[in-house]
């Protein structure tokens, strides 16, 4: 005896690959199907839909593979109000929890579809009904006895966003995931313009930095991005402001002169001696106001008023008096920052990036670059469908994306 359901697809679902993912999900995990209803969008711009029956031999089966498909975009064509259960204790969710994705998602609640705030992947979502309804994300460690959180998959619909065959705007062209052979300054070009249409929408550019970036030689056009408002928000660790700082006190970064390549004498030595005059001085603001500090990135985002978040790991020295120390402190800052920002530039840092874009929803445009291969791959890899990647030196690609902006 077979068990099925019906789901639907919607959206530019054969340019996605979201129609052949989900054939393919169905037969890979012991299922099968029947397309009861197609609808093919004749336009460019129009969108097709199309309602499939899905039947497996047990319901262990069925539910499985509802599962993977629900993660495609694959929603019940009958949906009924979602499941909720009440946290049992601080940091503590109920069993069978709804885990988010980094899609837009809507939770079915009272006949009506709820928009779940604060989107990001791997979080419970709580409904709260004080007079008007609403439903978002929090983290597992941000749950509270008594919060009634989403449980199993029903009354839950996810949308992944879009890919139509006719992408105009400076945006349509980040659907092209990564390429070491992709024309640099053609690209770049477009990145330029991507983050000017940002600013004239009134959005904002966050930029995830690594210590590379100031070891490469592009620290003064960073500064100059951050000077003249392209890039409204910082992300970075330890490094790359202790770095950035002590180019700035010492003519070096980690004790190599950026402009000549040669090693100061007892350049070993600088970084530290830039982290000890910071903290001398009670911070880096205080040490930009006091004169200490006169050129840079963290001067320019001082002296303009750009926020940052300094996340600091076990290996840092020092750290600087900025540096969150306390990990959930510093990744709540992330998130708290992710969530603003309109467009995300990754430069040349693996792990910051990884922490940036756990709290992206897929929405967010994402640039990522690096002279790794694998770090570009498997940045992108992590969900997000509205982004680019550029396999190249990020001395390279910072200056020309200054000039192109200027």
């Amino acid at each position: 005896m077979t068990v099925s359901r019906e789901v639907v697809l919607e959206g530019h679902i054969i340019d996605s690959g979201m129609m052949e993912s989900s054939f393919g999900t169905i037969m890979d995990l012991g299922g099968s199907f029947t397309v009861e209803e197609f609808d093919i969008g004749r336009r460019k711009d129009e969108e097709s839909y199309a309602r499939l029956l899905v039947e497996a031999e047990d319901e262990a089966t069925l539910q499985s593979i509802l599962h993977e498909l629900h993660q495609h975009g694959a929603n019940p064509a009958d949906p009924k109000d979602a499941k909720l259960q009440s946290a049992p204790a601080d940091q503590v969710v109920p069993k069978g929890f709804y885990s988010t994705t980094n899609h837009p998602t809507y939770i079915r609640y009272d006949g009506a579809w709820l928009e779940v705030e604060h989107m990001e992947m791997d979080c419970a979502v709580v409904v709260e009904d004080g007079g008007e309804p609403r439903a978002y994300t929090k983290v597992l460690n941000a749950v509270e006895e008594g919060d009634r959180i989403v449980t199993g998959e029903t009354g839950i619909r996810v949308d992944p966003p879009s890919r139509p065959r006719d992408s105009g705007g400076a945006f349509g062209f980040m659907q092209g995931g990564v390429s070491a052979e992709r024309p640099s300054e053609s690209t770049i070009q477009k990145i330029a313009g991507a983050i000017e249409e940002t600013k004239r929408d009134g959005g904002k550019v966050l930029a995830v930095c690594g210590p590379a970036l100031i070891h490469s030689g592009a620290r003064e056009d960073m500064a100059h991005l951050v000077r003249e408002g392209y890039v409204d928000m910082l992300s970075a660790g330890n490094g790359f402001a202790v770095h950035d700082i002590e180019r700035d006190l010492y003519g070096t970064s980690l004790g190599v002169d950026t402009e000549t390549l040669d090693h100061a004498r007892h350049g070993h030595k600088h970084h530290i001696y830039a982290i000890s005059e910071v903290i001398r001085e009670g911070g880096i603001e205080a040490a930009v106001e006091s004169g200490t500090i006169e050129s840079g990135v963290m001067y320019e985002c001082i002296e303009n008023d750009r926020p940052f978040v300094l996340a600091g790991s076990i290996r840092d020295d020092g750290p600087l008096p900025d540096t969150i120390t306390d990990a959930v402190e510093a990744q709540n800052a992330i998130r708290e920052q992710a969530h603003e920002a309109d467009m995300v530039l990754m430069l040349s840092t693996l792990l910051h990036s990884v922490a940036v874009g756990n709290c992206l929803p897929s929405t967010t445009r994402v640039v990522c670059v690096d002279i790794n291969p694998s770090t570009v791959t498997q940045l992108l890899d992590r969900g997000s469908a509205q982004a680019v990647g550029m396999v190249t030196d990020i001395g390279t690609f910072v200056p020309m994306l200054a000039e192109q902006l200027e």
